[in-house]
């Protein structure tokens, strides 16, 4: 045991070879911190699940070894686990005050409401057993992220959290790269950087381009109601919207929920300066002439529920689009998302609307690192080892392919997949085992208890429907009384395929007959089954889901 003990293991519960629900565990000898909690958005085949968070069974079995879960910014693929967590963990929370007020909005939701938080701000160092924690201001696209230099026994780890390289950032100062400089000429064991945008040559626009490209759509829509649809968290970019409305004298007004709830909290904690008698309801824009509103928006992504997809048709009950508004889509589709946007432009532009997204003019600008900057950081840090964060496998492997390029070693560079484990001493590193990892599904309030089992289940209802039969067997013979009775859900409609579904009833009559006084009611489900599913199979080259029902009586 004494050799297990100077050894530091990192891995990964999500984040790693997928899009989303980023956390990654450190662990030295009886001592546990947690980097990031964060959702997944569920896949197209994943019917009727609405997020997707990590497998949390190696931390339940180590409960007494956790020390802290620190965030590195505000972004529901780093946050959105917590609620889900916290249920079962009696952990405190640390971050920066932005961060740490997005997270209270989540927990009043779900009534948590005895939980530790911790208020840290860049430059601060906190300890958590053996571990110190500091954090380091970067740039992103939303206030208050942070890189994490975490000390441990056997040296020091830098995690890069989801960062930009922007000199000209909207709120506060620029990213601390003197910090990352500072660090690396003391010595960096292991450097964990974000791999999102590594396919991409050059260095990410600072945010304040996009200001300039609004303020330009602002002056070219004099009598045009304007709507900006964006993520909720972009707070930057909320910022410089509400700047140009003011430039122009518009009121501004909010639409869905979560831009309301984190406007509402970047407002109280000074991250936002929206003007006095700027922000209106959205109940009030009827009062005012479409030339003196902009309405910001959910709904960048296409998603069903989301604000600018309920008035793409027609559901949202607030606002009514005009063929003179103009929309702006800002944001980048995540990928996967570009059906369900170019759906809700089609929509939109149907109406008469005008509709400009990133393909037409530069109305957005990542918040994630591209090569450059990645190299830039990698040269200032100058680690010994290095883990790709933050990708699918194409990124983490291009990561690689890239650190090699400005002189890494190969064999020094760790892609992996979520929980296997990094063993680092001080001068070695290996991976050495996995631990217990996955993903588990919420679909409502349940949360975990749809699988692969129920999913499957779904797929088949979904692309095949579902027939019912239902018998009725003499309690005392065993002998067929009554049906069986089909009944059709989802597979053929009833009234027009009449000869099929009395086909169907002899069939499975003349199977049951020949069984007639056989009491084993699993021997008679299967029998129905088996011989529905043959003669389906044959007259229509379809499988629907088969569901016996028998009665005693």
């Amino acid at each position: 045991m004494a050799a297990k003990k100077n050894k530091l293991r990192v891995f990964s519960l999500g984040g790693l070879q997928e899009i989303g629900k980023n956390m990654t565990v450190f662990e030295f000898g009886n001592d546990i911190i947690i980097v990031d909690c964060g959702v997944a958005f569920p896949e197209d085949d994943m019917l009727g699940i609405d997020l997707v968070i990590p497998d949390f069974s190696y931390l339940q079995k180590n409960k007494n070894k956790l020390r802290a879960v620190i965030l590195t910014h505000g972004h529901e693929d780093h946050i959105g686990s917590i609620p889900y967590f916290l249920r079962d963990f009696d952990v405190p929370i640390c971050g920066t005050k932005l961060t740490l007020g997005l997270v209270e909005t989540k927990l009043k939701e779900h009534n948590l409401t005895q939980v530790t938080k911790i208020c840290m701000s860049a430059g601060e160092t906190a300890e958590f057993g053996v571990f110190k924690v500091e954090f380091i201001h970067t740039t992103h696209s939303i206030a208050d992220s942070v890189a994490l230099a975490i000390s441990t026994p056997v040296g020091m780890v830098v995690h890069s959290g989801d960062f930009k390289v922007d000199y000209t950032p909207i709120h506060g100062d620029a990213i601390d790269l003197q910090r990352f400089a500072e660090l690396g000429r003391a010595g960096v064991l292991l450097f964990l950087c974000e791999s999102t945008n590594v396919e991409q040559k050059g260095y990410t626009m600072s945010e304040k381009t996009v200001g300039a490209i609004f303020e330009e759509i602002f002056q070219q829509s004099h009598h045009q109601r304007i709507m900006v649809a964006t993520f909720s968290s972009n707070i930057h970019r909320i910022q410089q919207i509400v700047n140009s409305a003011v430039n122009h004298k518009r009121k501004v007004a909010l639409a869905g929920r979560s831009m309301v709830n984190v406007v509402r909290t970047a407002d109280e904690l000074g991250y936002l300066n929206i003007p006095e008698h700027v922000l209106i309801d959205i109940s009030e824009i009827k009062s005012f002439r479409d030339q003196d509103l902009v309405i910001i928006t959910t709904g960048s992504q296409g998603e069903p529920m989301a604000a600018l997809s309920r008035m793409a048709v027609s559901e949202h009950k607030q606002v009514e689009i005009k063929p003179s508004d103009k929309i702006i889509i800002s944001a980048s589709p995540i990928p996967g998302n570009e059906k369900t946007i170019t759906k809700v432009i089609n929509s939109l532009m149907s109406k008469g609307a005008e509709v400009i997204y990133e393909g037409l003019m530069e109305v957005h600008v990542s918040g994630h690192a591209k090569q450059e900057e990645i190299k830039l950081l990698h040269a200032l840090i100058r680690p010994k080892f290095l883990m790709p964060i933050h990708g699918e496998y194409r990124h983490l492997k291009q990561h690689k392919d890239l650190a090699v390029s400005i002189g890494m070693k190969k064999e020094n560079i760790f892609v992996m997949g979520i929980g296997d484990v990094l063993e680092l001493t001080e001068d070695a590193a290996k991976i050495n085992g996995s631990a217990q990892s996955g993903q588990v599904l919420v679909d409502g309030l349940g949360v975990g208890d749809v699988g692969n089992i129920v999913l499957r289940d779904r797929k088949h209802l979904s692309q095949d429907g579902l027939m019912i039969v239902v018998v009725s067997v003499d309690k005392e013979t065993g002998s067929i009384i009554g049906g069986p009775d089909i009944i059709s859900r989802g597979f053929v409609y009833v009234r027009e395929s009449e000869n099929l579904m009395e086909e169907a009833r002899s069939v499975v009559r003349a199977a049951l007959s020949d069984s007639d006084g056989y009491s084993e009611w699993s021997y008679l489900k299967s029998l129905i089954k088996d011989t529905l599913k043959e003669f389906l199979w044959q007259k229509t080259k379809r499988s629907p889901m088969i569901l016996p029902i028998i009665m005693e009586i």
